[in-house]
């Protein structure tokens, strides 16, 4: 496996797991949530992607706010947990979401280097414009992609060809990443040059196409780039 990335002339991020913390928004209400705010965490951003992918297969698409909802709301049905205004407070607290600390020096060691940066997601406009204002980085990103330019959740191909279509860049001169591991493979998949940003120690998939690197966070990016 290759060091270095060669003729990289943008690099996209995913948004939920890659830059932005998903597990700081039931973080965020422990005063209310106690020690079941770790199983709403992980249960909700399960469900999050299945419903996803469910919608995906079945061509019944609705914006990532809703699946959002949803996951949301049977997840607090799976743990018992009858409270509107703490359903209210976590989707409210989505839009305030925490970003990973290494976040904007890794995207102004990129703009030091003249590297092209964007974000590529399943998010809605409105979800991923809050996340980026409250993490004061979109001065650091020359696209903010969101896939209901196509209408279909991520892993579909059109998705990862909105990146190549807005910048003219061929998939090769990409470099994709993301801490989901079936996102990473993927995008390899379609022919993006891939660091998958395995943040949880996952499990290799068993899926094509291997990405060409890992890293432990996105700290470790600008090692790779030639």
């Amino acid at each position: 496996m290759s060091q270095t990335l060669e003729d990289i002339r943008l690099c996209v991020f995913d948004a939920y797991g890659t830059l932005f913390d998903p597990a700081s928004v039931a973080r965020s209400a422990r005063d209310a949530l106690g020690e079941r705010w770790q199983a709403l965490a992980s249960l909700w951003r399960d469900k999050q992607l299945q419903y996803t992918w469910l919608r995906g297969l079945a061509g019944h698409h609705a914006d990532f706010w809703q699946v959002t909802g949803d996951a949301l709301d049977f997840s607090l049905a799976q743990l018992d947990i009858d409270d509107d205004a703490l359903r209210e407070r976590l989707m409210q607290a989505y839009l305030a979401i925490d970003a990973y600390p290494e976040v904007p020096d890794t995207l102004d060691a990129l703009a030091a280097r003249g590297m092209r940066r964007a974000i590529l997601s399943n998010g809605s406009p409105a979800m991923l414009d809050a996340a980026v204002a409250n993490a004061g980085i979109g001065d650091r990103l020359d696209a903010v992609m969101s896939v209901e330019a196509v209408g279909v959740f991520k892993p579909h191909p059109s998705v990862y060809a909105l990146a190549t279509t807005h910048f003219g860049v061929a998939p090769q001169q990409v470099c994709f990443l993301s801490s989901n591991g079936w996102d990473a493979y993927s995008a390899k998949a379609f022919g993006f040059r891939v660091l998958w940003c395995n943040r949880f120690r996952q499990a290799p998939e068993r899926i094509p196409h291997t990405p060409d690197g890992e890293i432990a966070d996105l700290s470790a990016l600008t090692q790779w780039l030639a």
